[in-house]
């Protein structure tokens, strides 16, 4: 069997590279990503074992505009380290103007998960979670919950 060392990169295509470009540097100067390539036509930020790009999309498809429940990608998140860390990340994405879809909170896809969810300026949602421990996979949970369910204290 195969064993994965996380996610190498997820590519993203935006409808105007200027406008989405001053977004994601300012999310990957907040997520402690470095930039590793800036293209007239595309940016690639990684850290924390993950890579993000984003590149202009062809003229041609730019009527098309991003819809999450499409097919394809239905969103992006990214987990961080501590409650503390979702906060800041969530005090970015108000100071930048993006759509927040609801701030930090305590909700029961896993005990403790913690998220924040906003979208890019193509309405691409982007969500921070912090799980702590071993979340979903503590011995004795089976199955993700969801948004109201409450989980029994497993030690």
């Amino acid at each position: 069997m195969a064993k994965i060392n996380g996610i190498a990169h997820i590519a993203l295509t935006v409808s105007n590279i200027s406008i989405s470009k001053p977004f994601y540097r300012g999310l990957f100067k907040t997520l402690e990503m470095k930039i590793v390539l800036d293209q007239e036509d595309s940016l690639y930020g990684v850290g924390g074992r993950t890579g993000v790009v984003i590149k202009q999309c062809p003229s041609i498809t730019k009527k098309n505009t991003f819809n999450q429940f499409n097919p394809g990608l239905h969103h992006l998140c990214f987990r961080a380290h501590s409650r503390a860390d979702v906060d800041q990340i969530y005090s970015f994405a108000k100071e930048i103007g993006a759509n927040i879809i609801h701030p930090p909170r305590q909700d029961g896809f896993a005990p403790g998960y913690y998220s924040v969810l906003f979208e890019d300026p193509d309405g691409i949602r982007i969500e921070a979670n912090h799980i702590p421990g071993k979340g979903i996979l503590a011995p004795g949970l089976k199955d993700i919950g969801q948004k109201d369910t409450l989980w029994e204290k497993h030690d």
